[in-house]
């Protein structure tokens, strides 16, 4: 989890690929509308999250159901947000923690995606750090980020 630009989907692909689990990205279970919204800078409202929430939580609890494991790529901003996911699953959250410096630099790099830069302020005022999250600084290459989760939770 963590605000956009802060490498979820970079660092939870290359965990989900070295665990050998299924990985699910947040993102594509946005509707066109909130991708809309997202694309011209407009922050979502917890009534636009909420289906996209629910949708989250039935595929992985589906997957689940079928014994896989899962890694999802998620903002997951606020504590509500969190519980709703979690709902009935054994969950780690791993908090991608980054500072709006970081993230600028990180859209530097960034292309073809429809959540802009100028959507920063906003994830950052909407947050709600994890008090049970494993924290990861996203100050470092992706490769060494993954690589600490897994001796940090015993992995791989």
């Amino acid at each position: 989890m963590g605000v956009t630009g802060s490498g979820k989907t970079t660092v939870g692909t290359l965990l989900a690929r070295k665990l050998g689990w299924a990985f699910l990205d947040a993102d594509d279970f946005h509707s066109a509308g909130n991708r809309e919204k997202m694309h011209r800078g407009i922050p979502l409202t917890d009534a636009d999250r909420l289906p996209w929430l629910n949708a989250i939580h039935d595929e992985t609890q589906r997957l689940s159901g079928h014994g896989k494991n899962i890694v999802l790529g998620c903002s997951a901003l606020r504590q509500t947000y969190r519980e709703i996911l979690c709902a009935g699953l054994a969950v780690t959250i791993i908090y991608l923690r980054a500072t709006a410096e970081q993230l600028h630099q990180h859209f530097a790099t960034r292309s073809n995606h429809f959540a802009g830069e100028n959507l920063i302020p906003s994830q950052l005022a909407t947050l709600e750090e994890p008090s049970d999250a494993l924290i990861e600084d996203i100050g470092r290459p992706p490769e060494e980020i993954v690589a600490d989760i897994c001796s940090r939770l015993r992995l791989c």
